[in-house]
């Protein structure tokens, strides 16, 4: 069974007035549990929307989308938000941490929502620092520390539930080349060890090439998908 299952969806903002908007038309999208892919196009290709729904950060308009074999749009909203924490996590571009917080507080966020106990939290904590090489941050906070170790903060963040499914958006994009060159192969290197799903959205070639699988996006629906099984 493929852990993503999406099949003819369409993302229509506005529908039926003047200024409507198709951000997808008809994706549909199979992805086998433990693939590497990556999802490329131009600005307003539907990249960021296709990531959205197959993230349950947003549902399609039409269409449908199964997760692991789930539903996706007969859950609740309290059902989607515990997926998202626990079988997805995101890395992206502009970080995303909590500037109050610092690294282990950041990493830690998503494991009390969870309702994990403080003592499998601080094990959790602690390997998904020690992965990223961080543990002599972790009581630092995002505004004392480089670009670099604020995005190794964040797939710290990520993979510190164990989820089944990695999104990670324009990781590199904030960073030089020797940097993030680091950051992807912390992904690819974590993504190989727990058998995890890595979707990478990306405007770069090199980074794309890295993938098993290159999904291309043009104007809201599948131009070429090569590398499917």
């Amino acid at each position: 069974m493929d852990l993503i299952d999406l099949k003819d969806a369409y993302k229509i903002y506005n529908e039926g007035y003047e200024n409507e908007v198709r951000a997808l038309s008809g994706v549909s999208l199979q992805v086998q549990r433990g693939e590497f892919l990556s999802i490329v196009g131009a600005s307003g290709s539907g990249k960021s929307t296709l990531m959205n729904i197959l993230g349950c950060l947003d549902i399609p308009t039409y269409g449908t989308y199964h997760l692991d074999g789930q539903d996706v749009g007969e859950l609740t909203d309290r059902q989607l938000s515990k997926i998202r924490n626990k079988e997805v996590g995101f890395v992206f571009q502009g970080f995303h941490l909590i500037q109050a917080l610092n690294a282990y507080e950041n990493v830690e966020l998503p494991l009390i929502y969870q309702g994990i106990s403080g003592i499998k939290r601080r094990e959790m904590v602690m390997e998904a620092l020690e992965r990223v090489k961080l543990t002599d941050r972790a009581h630092h906070k995002p505004s004392e520390m480089s670009g670099g170790q604020q995005q190794r903060v964040a797939i710290a963040r990520a993979i510190a539930p164990r989820p089944a499914l990695i999104f990670a958006d324009e990781p590199t994009g904030n960073l030089d080349a020797a940097t993030g060159q680091g950051i992807i192969e912390l992904l690819f290197a974590r993504g190989t060890e727990t058998g995890a799903t890595l979707v990478i959205i990306t405007h770069d070639p090199a980074l794309a090439d890295r993938c098993e699988r290159i999904v291309t996006l043009a104007d809201g629906r599948i131009a070429s998908d090569t590398g499917a099984k």
